[in-house]
Formats: structure tokens, C-alpha cells, sequence
């Protein structure tokens, strides 16, 4: 059960330019054991569930990590803290602000985890108005539409490569899937997507110009929402300014941030994972084919164990909270680790015979959030990943990876689950067999 406690037995840590520059004074959990783990280190980027395992070694809920080089957290791994934190908003806030006053403004981590005026980073009324705009521009997706845009989208950039028997599924069809389906679901023109594609890259990376990327992206949002005052569509950007009530300019700005922020690099990475998985894993591939193992079967298991944003759902206590001798410190991230909550072993099925785990029929992941900041768009993100994979394994029934698995390169950074590519070949004659 959590309590409130008294603010003292925190431990206080200051942390110098010979620490990264980033911070100023910081709070860290007490009463855990064990090492630091380093969620941007590419070790963690390789292999995160040995790191999830080996953090269990020292407590079952949580661990104490570093986002960049001097930037603590408290990463939460076991489910039940989870959900229970995730529904917590009297003891736990999702707005950073007074976290973000004792950080450096060139933090790396500030563009993913600073303070922004949308329904991800605030609670009470602003919550409540962000939430409401976004739910209204939301719900006029036509699902029905969106499985025809997909389709059509995936296709054209198969024929793309079909005669060369060879692709990058990050370069060649999910990166731009991606990009040309949230274009067409924000009204967005090509040219504003690439520099709108360009800048969230450079933020899930955490790169070290947070400057520079907020200035990418804002620059290409008001270039975008600009257009659609001048000439409104039949599209998710038109709809919000629609209902935006008393939201400002930046307001709206930041709502259509968070809406590609969550379409682009999670669709791209919850496909790339998913196509991962069947081409490596033999208990996939041909069963995928067959339709003996369903492309659904594939993709829960991705958003159980590998997730494309594995640690995020931020929270910040509001006083320091007390979890079984745990201290979580006031005012200091508390990142919920989707993929070790998911993958807690005290409420996952036993393994069988073989190590297998079944996600099959199982829906408590928490790869969507869970509570008042649960992901709005839950239903369109993962139609758009399934139409994606099928759409891949129905015209290439072949595909096969080009390298060894232990060549794949695992994207670094503390919040993505992300390969850098993933090259496959296949029959060309196949592909084109299967498009007549």
C-alpha cells in the first residue's frame, strides 16, 4: 500500500558539468539496492530484458536509472505498481514542471520529457479541455478509410522494391508507411511530414540539442496548422482547431505535437518489431504465412516484451510516496517501464516446456498507458500496425532476414525499443505472383 511521508530520509545528489552538464541538484529513491542502470547506454539498447531481469535481482517493482549521463529516475518494472501508479493522480502528477526548474535547459531528455501544454503533461482542468479536443478530432477517423489508406500506402511502396528481392523494412516500407499514413490522417502536406519525421527522430534519440529540435518542430506545426486555418479539410489538424475552445495558438500546436509524436516513430517501430519477431522467431514465420499463428498473435506478444516505447508514462510525485521500504522522492520522474511491467513475471503465464511465454487473448499490457492519460488513439494505432503486417507477409509470403539476428543494431535511447534497420529478401517472383 502506498503512504505519504514526511520529506527527510530522500537522499539529495548535486551533480556538476563533469556529470553531463544536465542537472543541478536532484533526489533519488532510498531504500533501494543495487547499481544505477543506464537506459541510454547501448548495452540496455541490445539486450533491455537481461537489464530488466538483473533489476529484479534487487527489487521487484523498482529500480533506480539514468535517462542521459546525470539525469536519475526511478524506473518502475512490476505491473501491479504500474497500473496502480498510473491511476494515482492524487499522489502522482504527470506535469514535470517543478522537475524540469532544477534541470539544465540543454537536458537531452527535455524535448520527450518536459513541460508542454497537452493533455500527456497535465492533470486537472487543462487535462480535462486537452483530452476533450483531442478525443472530438479523434473520433471522426473512419477505421474503415484508414484500412484502404494503409493498404494502399503499403502496396505502392512494395512494388517499390519488389524486383530487387531485397528491402530495409525500417527505410523502405514501415519508416515511410508511417510517415505518408499520419500525413494523410492530420492533412499534413509531404514537405512539412519530413520535417516534422526529421525532428521527433532527434527526439526519441534524445540527441544533445534539445534547442534545436523544439525549433524544428515548432517551426513545421505552425507551418502546418497555419495551412489548415487557410484551407480546414477533412482531417484530424482541421477537426481539433475546430473544437480547440479556449486552447491558444501554442495550445493547438502542442495537441498536434503529441498526436505525431505518437504516430510516427511508435507505428513505424510497433511494425518493424512486429515483422522482427515472425522473421527470426521460428515459431512465426510460416505459421504467420499459414494463418495458423494470426498477425495478432505477433503483435501482443511485441507489446507485451518489446514494445516501441518501452519506458515513458511519466509520473511525478507530489510528495514523497512510500512503496514497501521505497522512498520515491517529490517532484523527481518515475517512468513507467512498460516492457518490464508487462513481462513480471508474477503476472505473466508460466513458460511451457519449450520457455515459451502465451500473450495470446491477453490484453493487460500497459503498452498504451492506462488510467486518465491512457492512449486516445488506441484502436487506430493498432489497426494501422496490423493492416501494415499483413499487407507486408500477404505480398511477400517469403520474407526472410538478410543477416544473422545477432547483427540487427538496436537503436540507443531510454525510452524506444527501435532497430536501426532490418534488412530482408525475398522471391521476387513470389512478390509478384502474389500481386496479380
Amino acid at each position: 500500500m502506498a503512504t505519504t511521508v514526511p520529506p527527510p530520509p530522500t537522499h539529495r545528489v548535486t551533480l556538476s558539468a563533469s556529470a553531463g552538464g544536465t542537472v543541478r541538484q536532484q533526489s533519488v529513491p532510498s531504500g533501494l539496492d543495487g547499481p544505477v542502470f543506464a537506459l541510454h547506454s547501448p548495452k540496455f539498447g541490445r539486450d533491455p530484458h537481461h537489464f530488466y531481469a538483473e533489476m529484479r535481482r534487487y527489487h521487484p517493482d523498482f529500480a533506480r536509472v539514468e535517462l542521459a549521463p546525470g539525469v536519475m529516475a526511478t524506473l518502475v518494472i512490476g505491473w501491479g505498481r504500474g497500473v496502480q501508479i498510473l491511476h494515482d493522480s492524487d499522489r502522482f502528477r504527470a506535469d514535470p514542471s517543478r522537475w524540469q526548474a532544477t534541470m539544465d535547459p540543454r537536458c537531452p531528455v527535455l524535448p520527450m520529457m518536459g513541460d508542454r501544454d497537452n493533455a500527456l503533461r497535465s492533470d486537472g482542468y487543462d487535462h480535462l479541455r486537452y483530452r476533450k479536443a483531442t478525443n472530438a478530432a479523434l473520433k471522426a477517423v473512419n477505421l474503415h478509410e484508414l484500412h484502404k489508406t494503409v493498404a494502399e500506402h503499403g502496396s505502392t511502396l512494395i512494388d517499390a522494391v519488389a524486383a530487387n528481392g531485397e528491402m530495409d523494412l525500417v527505410a523502405d516500407y514501415a519508416g515511410p508507411l508511417a510517415f505518408r499514413t499520419i500525413n494523410e490522417i492530420m492533412g499534413c502536406p509531404p514537405d512539412i511530414g519530413a520535417e516534422l519525421a526529421a525532428g521527433f527522430a532527434m527526439m526519441f534519440e534524445a540527441v544533445p540539442d534539445p534547442q534545436r529540435v523544439d525549433a524544428i518542430l515548432d517551426a513545421a506545426l505552425g507551418a502546418l496548422i497555419d495551412l489548415k486555418r487557410a484551407k480546414p479539410g477533412s482531417d484530424v489538424t482541421t477537426r481539433l482547431i475546430q473544437h480547440a475552445g479556449d486552447m491558444s495558438e501554442q495550445e493547438i500546436r502542442e495537441q498536434v505535437l503529441t498526436m505525431y509524436a505518437a504516430g510516427i516513430e511508435p507505428f513505424q517501430h510497433l511494425v518493424v518489431n512486429t515483422a522482427w519477431l515472425v522473421v527470426t522467431d521460428p515459431r512465426f514465420g510460416g505459421e504467420v504465412v499459414s494463418g495458423t499463428c494470426t498477425i495478432k498473435n505477433a503483435l501482443d506478444e511485441v507489446l507485451f516484451r518489446d514494445s516501441p516505447l518501452a519506458n515513458l508514462c511519466v509520473r511525478y510525485p507530489r510528495h514523497p510516496v512510500h512503496f514497501d521500504g521505497v522512498i520515491l522522492p517529490a517532484d523527481q520522474p518515475v517512468l513507467i517501464g512498460m516492457a518490464a511491467c508487462n513481462t513480471d513475471p508474477r503476472v505473466t503465464r508460466p513458460p511451457d516446456a519449450t520457455g515459451y511465454i502465451d500473450y495470446s487473448r491477453n490484453v493487460s499490457h500497459l503498452s498504451f498507458s492506462a488510467g486518465a492519460h491512457d492512449c486516445p488513439a488506441r484502436d487506430i494505432a493498432y489497426q494501422c500496425a496490423a493492416d501494415a503486417i499483413d499487407e507486408l507477409f500477404d505480398y511477400l509470403p517469403d520474407l526472410r532476414l538478410a543477416c544473422r539476428p545477432e547483427q540487427l543494431v538496436w537503436r540507443p535511447g531510454p525510452f524506444h525499443r527501435a532497430l536501426k534497420a532490418l534488412p530482408v529478401v525475398f522471391d521476387p517472383l513470389t512478390a509478384r505472383r502474389a500481386r496479380r
